[in-house]
């Protein structure tokens, strides 16, 4: 397997997870799932029990909320398949950690420090990567402040692993669009 890095974008519940761990597993090979979500909410809760439930009992499961890139790096030596989901839960928990002090800027420059650190740790392993992420530029301006400073980092941080990436996928409705590279 040649290693590639491949962003899968979409909109809040458009089957991009879906999409990212039928690809992971079409790829083959020992996958590790880091997944960077947390929360109280107990929908959200919920849908995360769901989702790990659904999981293929092979997968190794990954939490990291924060220094993902660190994390990864340490225990993705021998995996194959790196799935990352979501970035968009990364952006919220480095935005919320900062959000006593932040702008945009330093939101943004926060987030795009965890996206390095995410991109030397695909560097230093030999695995294809999948990073889920939201597209979030199609959406509303957010009322609350903190939501605009994710949705700012976050889009920043696109922009970014788009650059770098050997494939960009736009999921909508559940159907796969390649942006970049061939799928």
């Amino acid at each position: 397997m040649t290693k590639q890095l491949i962003l899968v974008l979409g909109g809040a519940l458009c089957g991009k997870s879906t999409y990212a761990e039928a690809r992971a597993t079409q790829l083959g090979g020992s996958i590790l799932y880091a997944g960077t979500a947390q929360s109280s909410d107990p929908d959200v809760i919920e849908r995360m029990d769901g989702r790990r439930e659904a999981r293929p009992p092979g997968w190794r499961t990954l939490e990291a909320p924060l220094n993902l890139g660190v994390v990864v790096r340490d225990a993705g030596w021998d995996h194959d398949v790196v799935l990352v989901d979501s970035l968009t839960n990364l952006a919220a928990n480095v935005v919320k950690r900062h959000s006593h002090d932040a702008s945009q800027h330093s939101a943004a420059e926060a987030l795009l420090a965890e996206v390095d650190d995410l991109l030397a740790a695909y560097v230093f392993l030999n695995a294809t990567w999948l990073i889920v992420s939201d597209e979030i530029g199609m959406s509303p301006e957010p009322r609350d402040r903190l939501d605009r400073l994710v949705r700012y980092a976050l889009g920043r941080a696109n922009q970014r692993l788009a650059r770098v990436a050997d494939e960009v996928i736009l999921v909508v409705a559940g159907l796969p669009w390649p942006l970049k590279g061939k799928p």
